[in-house]
């Protein structure tokens, strides 16, 4: 892991470097079991505290394991085994219940309090629930919601026997870990937030790579996208996302979360890149970065393109803005709409952003919901906090002249939330990229 890090940090040198590249510090990667050990020890007991919880109860096996399973220590389980954490004022301690098979290497990855070994045939269930009896919690937090697939991960024949085990009394005090899932999780440690603004580094500078390979009027979206992915295999990254959809390529209308269609770029397009990788298949970035097609002969684009290009751009300055600790997801989401109703903009579906992270689209306050004017609900209502990351868009759209399309720029960029705002993980794009063409 290691030596793939350093690899990584050596090719950011190597390649050719973005303009505002040889700002960004070049900070020694951690691995994932230190930086796991602290997001425990450091995060998860304040998580709980706002989250209202005592206890959390996380069930692993192998072939269907939860979702969380990596970030609790349960990725190699084999028989069921669980992880309990128990909150005591502001104590935390956690016990593996672990098949006698797996505690040893449990106690060697030394992220939990205790490992319980148990031997062959033991109702792990019932052990569960004589250390949850012991513990008195008030509230129990398990792994399933209606909402939040990451913490939904407790199969309903789990639920059933875990249940039947309780006691009465614990069994009312059961509750979603959507809560608590989202207070920890949404939550980045600043040295992962320093991988990711690695990243994001080298996800810009790769676009801005694949936009030099374009010749108008024959490559072709979906040759940027090979392009792409050619470079992520020689720099050992993989997707951000879905890998059939990253990266999304599009010089035409819009056509929203989708794959690089075979549409040859033209002069007068608006090219679109929307691209992630993740780093050690741990990270992930979500930034986007557009290019202008120059006609033969031209030198810059219309001013109607650019003007175009500056009401985005300022959408995602507005929306930077915005971001700041005590405000709503929504409220980030109504200061872009009011702007891009100044600007003329046409009605744009997507919110404005969303949480990145683990995942493309991480666990968190979305950035959105103020689309149709409706009140804030749901996960745009949940507060912002220092620590989260968040990928979000500036918008403006046009029609076009084909009845029903619509173009739309939306200058995705990637910012942290400060104590007393937020700042960008990398300089955002302020210029838009000139692809000239031959006369």
């Amino acid at each position: 892991m290691r030596v793939l890090l350093s690899a990584l940090l050596l090719l950011f040198t190597l390649l050719p470097p973005l303009a505002e590249a040889a700002e960004t510090p070049a900070v020694p990667a951690p691995s994932w079991a230190e930086v796991r050990k602290h997001r425990v020890r450091q995060l998860l007991p304040s998580a709980m505290t706002r989250a209202n919880v005592d206890a959390w109860v996380v069930v692993c096996r192998e072939n269907a394991n939860d979702p969380l399973a990596v970030h609790v220590g349960g990725e190699n389980a084999s028989a069921p085994a669980a992880f309990l954490f128990l909150r005591q004022g502001e104590q935390l301690r956690s016990v593996a219940l672990s098949p006698e098979g797996e505690a040893k290497a449990l106690r060697d990855v030394g992220l939990h309090d205790e490992v319980v070994s148990l031997p062959r045939g033991t109702d792990l269930f019932a052990q569960m629930a004589e250390h949850l009896g012991r513990a008195k919690p008030r509230r129990i937090a398990l792994n399933f919601s209606e909402n939040m697939s990451v913490a939904d991960g407790l199969s309903s024949s789990q639920l059933k026997r875990l249940t039947a085990a309780l006691p009465a009394a614990l069994r009312q005090r059961l509750v979603s870990s959507e809560e608590l899932v989202t207070e920890w999780l949404s939550i980045k440690l600043p040295e992962e937030v320093e991988v990711m603004r690695r990243a994001a580094v080298l996800t810009a500078q790769l676009e801005e790579e694949a936009y030099r390979q374009v010749v108008p009027g024959k490559t072709r979206d979906s040759d940027v996208a090979r392009f792409l992915k050619r470079r992520m295999a020689e720099l050992s990254v993989t997707d951000g996302w879905a890998p059939d959809q990253n990266p999304n390529v599009n010089s035409g209308p819009d056509r929203g979360h989708s794959h690089a269609t075979d549409r040859v770029i033209q002069p007068g397009d608006f090219i679109q890149t929307d691209f992630g990788i993740a780093v050690q298949g741990r990270w992930v970035t979500d930034i986007q970065r557009f290019a202008y097609v120059l006609a033969p002969g031209e030198t810059k684009p219309s001013p109607e393109a650019l003007a175009k290009w500056e009401k985005a751009k300022k959408g995602s300055r507005v929306a930077l803005a915005a971001i700041k600790p005590g405000a709503r997801g929504w409220d980030v989401d109504k200061a872009q709409r009011d702007w891009m109703r100044e600007a003329g903009s046409e009605f744009v579906m997507w919110g404005t952003g969303h949480p990145v992270g683990y995942w493309a689209h991480d666990v968190g306050p979305a950035l959105s919901g103020a689309q149709k004017g409706l009140p804030a609900k749901g996960t745009s209502a949940r507060i912002i906090r220092p620590g989260q990351v968040f990928a979000f868009d500036g918008f403006f759209a046009w029609k076009l002249p084909t009845e029903g399309e619509t173009k739309t720029i939306s200058v995705e960029e990637m910012a942290v939330v400060t104590e007393s705002g937020a700042e960008y993980l990398i300089p955002p794009q302020e210029e838009l990229i000139l692809i000239p063409s031959k006369g």
